[in-house]
């Protein structure tokens, strides 16, 4: 900050006073009346057993798991997530960290009479689901890891292999393509059994990425390929194909791109998901269709509750990760990894892992600023144009379905910044801080005074506005 000095005479005496210059303020215009992307939602999953653990599985009690589902999912003391992403199981136990699938043994072949068993449980998804449903929840994504083994051309639902069929596979078991797009289907009917509508149906997750877990490759075009079987079996259900869930937003481009140039498959998929990890959201993907950023925690070695600690896992990375997902990425939806697990968890809230008995947890800031996105811009909102000259501030809008109007601004700098945005729709502002200190704490450092909204911003901060 420049200073300037200020000569005070006393006596014979000269003495020089430094007194702050006055701060300028940054500018910006916020236009509610020009759409952009409509918002489908914000979810996060617990696949993989994570479920059952909130469920108790490791000692939590039924008072903890309803302060950790308020957490995740209430509009009034949480995030109030909308989208639950589901694992479909493709493994033939369930023990911590493998989903269960639902035909766990091979029935004989491709054309033998299927062999499901339902335990409706799903690894503690079932209830999970349920739950989300009581909260409110309408969206609903299942998601295929991996065909079960004997449908792959390894042999096991882990360490990649492709499934059976495809173009480019060998296998003496014949062809299951069709058998795997029953399995898909099936396991919605199962959901529908329990009161859950899935309203969303993927075939694989990081179809370029191969893991020792539950993992399947697809090439792009082998992944149009499938979309053609399974496409087929929900026309005229409600579900919605999504497609095709990457490791890397760059590697999605490259699905996204073949799904739009084959005809057939572009009718069948709904929506385009992509992950950041192998490549960060750079630019939206090459499609009019909706687009999900599906999966993403932040990379890191230990459990991190910091609001802004420089580690790259904290909450501050996580809310710019949002911003760029939404503004630069243009995704219609935002999907975080998990929302609790154990031990040096990247997701949201930390479980006890039964060591101190289970029946305790921990909540990181992240969960914070993923809650000052999610709690206030709800299903079926649109972004809205938003600009400001300060190149220290991230701004975006949204403009609810209900009337209602949401301005987020993060603060970047290490110092205070005030700021004027012009409105073109004026409104009375309820404003919200998250910083190291506060989480959505109510501040009274926003005012609006006719189609002036005025801030002050506390450095490295994020100001969550809204308007009615």
């Amino acid at each position: 900050m420049r200073r300037l000095p200020v000569i005070v005479a006393i006596g014979l005496v000269l003495s020089v006073q430094v007194v702050p210059a006055a701060h300028a303020r940054a500018a910006g215009t916020i236009d509610f009346r020009h759409s952009l992307q409509r918002i489908d939602g914000f979810g996060f999953s617990q696949a993989f057993q994570r479920a059952a653990l909130m469920h108790g599985a490791r000692g939590l009690s039924p008072q903890k798991q309803r302060e950790v589902l308020d957490l995740l999912l209430s509009r009034t003391h949480g995030a109030g997530l909308s989208i639950l992403r589901l694992g479909i199981g493709s493994s033939a136990d369930n023990p911590y960290d493998r989903m269960l699938s639902i035909q766990p043994v091979d029935p004989g072949g491709p054309a033998a009479p299927p062999k499901y068993v339902w335990d409706g449980d799903d690894g503690g998804q079932v209830w999970l689901a349920k739950e989300a449903k009581a909260y409110g929840v309408t969206r609903f994504y299942a998601d295929a890891w991996s065909a079960p083994g004997y449908m792959k051309d390894n042999g096991d639902d882990a360490n990649g292999g492709t499934l059976c069929g495809l173009q480019g596979t060998s296998c003496t078991s014949g062809d299951w393509r069709r058998a795997y797009a029953d399995y898909l289907v099936q396991y919605t009917r199962f959901y529908a059994q329990e009161g859950i509508t899935i309203t969303d149906l993927g075939f694989t997750n990081e179809p370029e990425w191969t893991t020792s877990y539950a993992s399947m490759r697809l090439t792009p075009a082998q992944a149009v390929e499938f979309t053609k079987v399974l496409g087929p079996r929900v026309q005229g259900t409600q579900l919605k194909l999504v497609c095709c869930d990457a490791a890397g937003w760059s590697q999605q481009r490259e699905y996204t791109a073949a799904i739009e140039a084959d005809p057939v498959a572009r009718d069948y998929i709904t929506t385009h998901a992509g992950h950041p990890y192998r490549s960060p959201v750079d630019g939206p993907l090459p499609t009019d269709k909706h687009t999900w950023m599906s999966e993403w925690s932040p990379n890191g070695t230990t459990w991190n509750e910091a609001w802004d600690d420089n580690s790259g896992y904290d909450g501050f990375a996580v809310a710019q990760n949002i911003h760029d997902t939404l503004t630069t990425g243009e995704a219609n939806g935002y999907v975080f990894w998990f929302g609790a697990s154990l031990g040096a968890t990247r997701g949201l809230i930390q479980l006890d892992d039964g060591t101190n008995g289970g029946d305790s947890y921990r909540v990181s800031k992240r969960l914070w600023a993923l809650a000052s996105y999610s709690r206030f811009i709800r299903p079926d909102a649109v972004r809205v144009q938003a600009a400001t000259a300060d190149t220290a501030l991230k701004v975006s809008a949204y403009r609810n379905a209900d009337g209602s109007r949401v301005v987020e601004i993060l603060n970047t700098a290490t110092t205070t910044v005030s700021t004027d945005f012009t409105l073109d729709i004026p409104g009375r502002p309820r404003a919200y801080v998250t910083d190291t200190t506060r989480s959505l704490t109510a501040t009274d450092a926003v005012r609006v005074q006719g189609k002036t909204l005025s801030a002050q911003l506390a450095p490295r901060s994020l100001t969550t506005v809204v308007l009615r």
